[in-house]
């Protein structure tokens, strides 16, 4: 599992951001202070009503706390964050992150296994705060069906 001062595994993801979708290394990804906030998938109930949604409300607030990059993760591929994001955040400058693979969740330690619920292996609910690839703090959701140490009222 993940704790405070890990470092972030360098890799190549792929990324949606306003420009559109586009491979990028870990390393440049968490350069800069970042958040990166983790759900089970897009088009969920909760992720989709309460999390995206919220950190996207308060996107101003949180860029003039310092944080330069803020990131949703998911367990999707990048057409499906892409649709995602245009339907639920689409003026918000929230970089996509695609783990269609689960590779990095799964390099993070913070998979969550919904076999029996037919849904695959998922990223678990989880808000983690990074600079230079390093872990500054990390929250995660014992319960995914809670969004309370995750949202982004726990950072402001």
């Amino acid at each position: 599992m993940l704790t405070v001062n890990a470092k972030i595994p360098e890799m190549i993801v792929q990324v949606v951001t306003l420009d559109g979708k586009k491979e990028m290394n870990t390393t440049e990804l968490f350069k800069e202070k970042t958040i990166l906030f983790g759900l089970p998938g897009a088009f969920t109930p909760i992720c989709s009503q309460i999390q995206l949604p919220d950190f996207a409300k308060q996107e101003q607030a949180l860029r003039t706390k310092g944080y330069k990059n803020i990131i949703c993760m998911a367990v999707n591929d990048a057409f499906v964050m892409q649709s995602w994001k245009e339907q639920v955040a689409p003026d918000a400058n929230i970089i996509m992150l695609a783990d269609g693979s689960c590779a990095l969740t799964k390099a993070l330690g913070l998979e969550l296994d919904l076999q029996e619920k037919h849904m695959g292996v998922r990223c678990t609910r989880f808000l983690l705060v990074a600079e230079n690839s390093l872990v500054l703090k990390i929250n995660i959701e014992e319960n995914p069906g809670v969004c309370s140490v995750s949202s982004v009222n726990s950072l402001l």
